[in-house]
């Protein structure tokens, strides 16, 4: 029987097939906990809401709304939610897809009791973890940003303009370099808004492929496209009364953009496939790791997409020019893992010390974390942590490397444009430079690998994502594209 100890609230059983149900109720009673019943999507999407629900039993074919939909909305109400899928032979594949959305796991019918039982035992598990992680760090989530970012004056800034902005129902450009903590700030806004009880939708916009992510934010009609077997809400209706977050904006289409401005003026949306207006009740909350007014002059992002976001901005120093944080927040990653990992490294050498406030953090607040991380997991118990254990020269050595970053050998490093700089300031001559150099970087790499865009990335050692972006941002001719 499983112990349920800290955990409480029902297993919720969204299964239309009574045969099934009736099973899963005997099961879950059997090992001490509470069934609850519920007979389709959206009356479970309820029940999720309202409530303390530990995990869902979820049969792809319901009424209403489907496992996959029921999936990805139920997880922005609770993300510490486990939900297991039971899917017929013939859905194996889409049960898979409903993990990538954040299903813990799946069960194929004919339904077995031992394997029911193992799956529900592993996914109380998942949730006892993550409901530990979140006690540990419930203090910096819900305490002060501070705790997250650090003590500086810097960090006392972008709190004070949090804890003023959240009050109201602006949309907010949060503006940060990789790594900087830009979804910790959106989250901060959130929780300390009206909204706070109603769910925070994150997107990525550079994650998704461009002919996908209007479906994915506006939602789509049964038989609207190739595929679209089945009525799907967008992730504006999920954000419902809440916040949705859209991450990395500046990596949107062109053309979605149009459209996103539309929603955002209108306060409505239509679903791909239909002409029912659907009412919008979401704020939305933008970010980027670029500077968006900059590519709206330019003409890369929409200017008056830019200007119907930016009724606020909010700008997360870098952690190179806030050092005094760098070593609170080593210490407060080493007391972290060392309570995950049990272990009890005992702190920082003086030469680790150094290092750590020498290095450049081009990975910023993220890349800090991973490597004070991995420092305690190789470092002896009861022992310090040294500059050896940080590896800061050679494994970290070329994190958050960007394009412009070529070598003398590079023919593209000794071009410098030819424009006419009379009336700039030295800070726009240098940006209007250096995007010249990396656009014929990335334009000169792109030829010799053929428009292969993933070879391209390698070599200059950046991401897939950043090297598509840039591509459309200074509209590169790529080989074989017309």
């Amino acid at each position: 029987m499983i112990v349920v100890s800290e955990l409480q609230g029902p297993i919720l059983i969204s299964v239309d097939e009574d045969e099934i149900a009736s099973k899963l109720v005997q099961l879950v009673r059997h090992e001490g906990l509470t069934p609850l019943r519920s007979r389709g999507g959206r009356e479970a999407l309820e029940i999720v809401r309202a409530g303390d629900v530990q995990v869902v039993f979820a049969d792809f074919n319901m009424p209403q709304m489907d496992g996959l939909e029921l999936t990805r909305q139920a997880l922005g109400f609770d993300s510490h939610l486990q939900v297991i899928l039971i899917a017929g032979v013939g859905e194996v594949r889409r049960a898979v897809e409903a993990m990538r959305a954040g299903a813990c796991d799946y069960l194929v019918k004919p339904l077995e009791d031992a394997e029911v039982a193992r799956v529900l035992l592993r996914a109380l598990g998942e949730r006892r973890l993550k409901l530990q992680v979140r006690t540990l760090a419930s203090h910096v989530r819900g305490v002060s940003l501070r705790e997250t970012f650090g003590p500086s004056e810097a960090v006392a800034k972008m709190i004070s303009s949090v804890e003023q902005v959240a009050r109201s129902n602006f949309n907010v450009i949060i503006l940060g370099e990789t790594g900087s903590g830009k979804e910790i700030v959106a989250r901060a806004i959130h929780n300390a808004s009206s909204r706070a009880n109603g769910p925070f939708v994150a997107v990525d916009c550079g994650a998704i492929p461009e002919a996908l992510i209007e479906s994915e934010l506006f939602g789509h009609e049964r038989g609207a496209f190739t595929g679209a077997d089945r009525q799907r809400p967008g992730r504006f209706e999920a954000a419902k009364e809440g916040t949705l977050f859209l991450d990395e904006i500046s990596n949107m289409p062109f053309a979605s953009q149009a459209k996103l401005l539309r929603v955002l003026q209108e306060k409505c949306l239509f679903r791909l496939g239909s002409t029912k207006p659907i009412d919008v009740d979401a704020r939305v909350l933008a970010a980027s790791n670029c500077d968006l007014e900059r590519h709206a002059q330019e003409g890369s992002f929409r200017s008056d997409l830019y200007f119907r976001l930016n009724e606020y901005t909010i700008s997360l120093p870098p952690l190179r020019q806030r050092k005094e944080d760098v070593l609170y927040l080593a210490k407060h990653f080493l007391d972290l893992t060392n309570i995950e990992l049990f272990k009890s490294v005992k702190g920082i050498s003086r030469s680790a010390t150094e290092a750590l406030l020498l290095y450049d953090w081009p990975g910023n607040v993220r890349q800090l974390r991973a490597v004070i991380r991995r420092a305690v997991l190789v470092a002896d118990n009861e022992d310090i942590v040294t500059e050896s254990h940080l590896n800061l020269t050679s494994s970290w050595s070329n994190w958050g490397r960007r394009a412009t970053d070529v070598t003398p050998s590079h023919p593209a490093a000794h071009e410098v444009p030819s424009n006419h700089h009379d009336g700039k300031s030295l800070r726009e001559i240098l940006q209007t430079c250096l995007a010249e150099v990396e656009r014929k970087v990335i334009a000169e790499t792109l030829r010799k690998t053929g428009g292969n865009k993933a070879k391209a990335a390698r070599l200059l050692q950046i991401d897939y994502k950043t090297i598509h972006s840039k591509v459309r941002r200074y509209r590169i001719q790529v080989e074989g594209e017309s």
